[in-house]
């Protein structure tokens, strides 16, 4: 009996043994499966260009400079003296644009004035005529910011009110 008993303890621990050795198995199979699901979902719904950008950094909110008060000029239409009005604002995600655009405000003011007084009647009263303008606008701004920063850090110039008279 003794040799039956020997023979059993020994065949309880190579039972257990192939048991444990199943579930390391199975639990790298899962491991990999989910490794490869989730490489499979990186490949499907990410980009080169867009993930290596969310690694980044977390993008920096954007600021808002109002460039108040609003700018008036006036200009010919043929016979008659007209007036614009034009509320502008611009756009960046820089601090340091913000700074130079709050530094530079009399020279960005000049530039804007100088445009907004040369333009015509007939090209301003139709979209395509103030977005060009616009357009205009926002280089001029640049520049400005570049000749101060070394960069042209301003993304986007909106008129947030437009009145001809």
């Amino acid at each position: 009996m003794a040799n039956a008993e020997d023979f059993d303890d020994e065949a309880a621990p190579a039972a257990v043994k192939k048991r444990s050795g199943g579930r390391t198995i199975m639990m790298i199979v899962a491991a990999l499966i989910l490794l490869g699901g989730g490489g499979g979902y990186v490949l499907m719904h990410g980009s080169g260009k867009g993930s290596a950008a969310a690694a980044q950094a977390p993008k920096t909110p954007e600021l808002f400079l109002p460039l108040d008060p609003a700018f008036v000029v006036n200009f010919q239409d043929q016979d008659s003296t007209r007036y614009l009005q034009v509320g502008v604002t611009v756009m960046t995600h820089d601090p340091v644009a913000v700074q130079a655009m709050k530094d530079s405000d009399p020279v960005i003011r000049n530039a804007l004035v100088m445009l907004f007084s040369s333009q015509t009647y007939a090209t301003l009263s139709d979209t395509a005529g103030k977005k060009k303008l616009q357009d205009q606008a926002l280089d001029a701004v640049r520049k400005i910011v570049a000749d101060k920063t070394g960069k042209p850090d301003v993304e986007a110039l909106y008129f947030t009110s437009f009145v001809m008279q």
